[in-house]
């Protein structure tokens, strides 16, 4: 598999999901105090998007560990 720097490495595996990753993405953002808006956020620091995408994978992870353990925590 080739790696060129013109593909799309941002598609989702489940297109229909898209809606819900974006409301979860704002619901994240908004418990962590980091200003995302619709549209575009290059204003925000590294640090910043980071924080979001690592709590959006922390709660991910939380909730797949709640349902393989059989468990509502």
């Amino acid at each position: 598999m080739s790696n060129n720097s013109g593909s799309n490495t941002n598609r989702m595996a489940v297109p229909e999901a898209k809606e819900a990753m974006k409301r979860f993405k704002q619901e994240v953002a908004s418990e962590i105090g980091v200003p995302l808006k619709e549209g575009y956020n290059g204003d925000l620091t590294s640090a910043q998007a980071g924080s979001i995408g690592g709590e959006m994978v922390k709660k991910m992870i939380m909730k797949q560990e709640q349902q393989m353990s059989g468990g509502m925590q």
